[in-house]
């Protein structure tokens, strides 16, 4: 049986490089109320912009977030979205290490996406682009980055948006190379002639480039399986593997029966980027050596992650395994948060609901019966309680070694199981501040062994109208205790 968790350390060890068209994501959010006077065209009061690394570029993202290092090989213009990418993939290093070659001939391209932030509907798309191949020196840099990359990967992806970057002389030379080196290439194509993808090892279309490419009405998934079958066969790949959006995906081997997955039930707040997501957790998990039907279920548990999320975004590997492992019910899927932005995105809902929000937080590290009083008497005073979850590596400079007995995606489940908690919300600091400054409970609950001004936060809460609450506890009850009491020598 395959064991998740093994590849999911295993993908920490991998180096992956990735190649192909960059981009700029800029997000313009705001909300319509009116008709323009000028036009029948809606008005765009804006609110925020968000710029984000896109393209074969968020791939590289992807790759990063879920613990693997990439290596990024692609083209930008002598331009401020040129510059702006740069120092974007820099920040990110040593995770990403980018080698950007500059053509003065072309624009960085740049896609704007005017959004409606109450419904999450895109309104339009304005694109700045030139797309046509590279040539000459341009072409010779791209190529020779990406093989002096190739000794030092345990995998390759190529990300073409069919902007150029990827010529018929780039994927060829690089697939014929990393072949000969045993390398898994995962290729997410564009355009209407797949052939310049032969030999590569999986190849990822979509529903309806699948079906231009092969000529076929894709009325099930019979018909699916027959033409990736079909496609697997003209281009030589191991493997195809067709996303099918709100469908699920479906694994088509060379040799071998396919295999349909369907999709997670998930609230789809952006789809922008979700491919990208799909095709780096492929490669990662390729990279780690886990097999296709493994890396398809932890590229289709990625995809759940990322849709719920707003904008070009990326999957956590604490995330992916909190999808994956175990997949037992919605529920703790829905409350264990680890990506903060989320928790934002939760806070504006229950507030747009006139809901009372509540915090408490704690290691946890064994769920007793103090912990049960305090959470349930805590959930009596709001009607939404975030409790603040200490990651390992907090507990162990709180409490020592040893500690936690429990890590903490085994603590946030078990928590997350309580009718009393509506959040989990994961932290790595020593104290909770921060997290309840992005918070701001109107109630805040700790133990009866506290006073009111030891309580981490009062003052914040405090100031912006709320209020501290200390909760009895259960004599003779704690973690401490259980666990001094466990490791004692019994008698006789």
């Amino acid at each position: 049986m395959f064991d998740f968790e093994d590849a999911l350390r295993l993908i920490g060890g991998q180096t992956v490089l990735c190649i192909g068209d960059l981009m700029l994501d800029d997000f313009v959010y705001g909300e319509v109320s009116r008709i323009s006077p000028e036009a029948p065209a809606p008005v765009l009061a804006v609110t925020r912009s968000e710029l984000v690394v896109g393209g074969a570029g968020n791939v590289a993202r992807n790759i990063a977030a879920v613990g693997a290092r990439c290596i990024f090989v692609g083209v930008v213009g002598d331009d401020e979205g040129g510059r702006t990418l740069a120092a974007a993939l820099g920040a990110e290093a040593p995770a990403i290490r980018a080698h950007l070659i500059v053509d003065q001939s072309r624009p960085t391209t740049r896609k704007v996406r005017f959004v409606s932030e109450h419904h999450s509907t895109h309104l339009l798309r304005a694109d700045w682009e030139e797309a046509k191949p590279i040539t000459g020196a341009i072409e010779e840099a791209v190529l020779q980055a990406a093989l002096a990359a190739l000794p030092h990967v345990a995998g390759v992806v190529l990300s073409d948006y069919a902007k150029g970057s990827l010529t018929r002389r780039v994927v060829r030379t690089l697939i014929d190379t990393a072949r000969q080196r045993g390398l898994p290439v995962i290729v997410d194509p564009k355009g209407k002639d797949f052939s310049i993808y032969k030999g590569v090892t999986l190849i990822t279309p979509n529903r309806a480039e699948l079906a231009e490419v092969t000529r076929h009405a894709l009325a099930s998934e019979v018909d699916i399986a027959a033409a990736a079958r079909e496609l697997c066969h003209t281009v030589g790949s191991a493997a195809v593997l067709v996303t099918r959006s709100e469908a699920g995906m479906s694994l088509v081997l060379a040799h071998g029966e396919p295999v349909h997955v369907a999709a997670y039930p998930v609230k789809v707040r952006d789809v922008s980027g979700a491919g990208d997501t799909v095709v780096a957790v492929l490669a990662a998990m390729l990279a780690a050596k886990s097999g296709f039907e493994p890396a398809m279920r932890a590229a289709n548990a990625a995809a759940a992650v990322v849709v719920g999320k707003r904008g070009t975004a990326t999957v956590s590997a604490a995330e992916l395994r909190a999808r994956i492992l175990p997949a037992a019910s919605l529920a703790p899927e829905e409350k264990i948060i680890f990506d903060w932005s989320v928790l934002d995105e939760r806070l504006a809902e229950w507030r747009r609901q006139g809901a009372r929000i509540g915090f408490t937080n704690g290691c946890f590290d064994i769920l007793h019966r103090g912990h049960i009083k305090l959470l349930t008497q805590a959930r009596a005073v709001c009607d939404r309680l975030i409790v603040g979850l200490n990651g390992d590596a907090s507990v162990r400079r709180l409490k020592g070694q040893g500690r936690p007995v429990q890590e903490v995606h085994a603590r946030a489940e078990v928590l997350s199981a309580l009718e009393a908690v509506d959040a989990v919300v994961v932290f790595d600091q020593d104290t909770p501040l921060e997290l309840i400054r992005r918070v701001r409970p109107k109630v805040l609950v700790k133990g009866g062994d506290y006073q009111r001004e030891e309580v981490v936060g009062h003052e914040l809460v405090e100031a912006d109208g709320g209020e501290v609450i200390l909760i009895d506890l259960v004599p003779g009850v704690s973690t401490t205790g259980i666990v001094q009491s466990s490791r004692a020598p019994r008698a006789g």
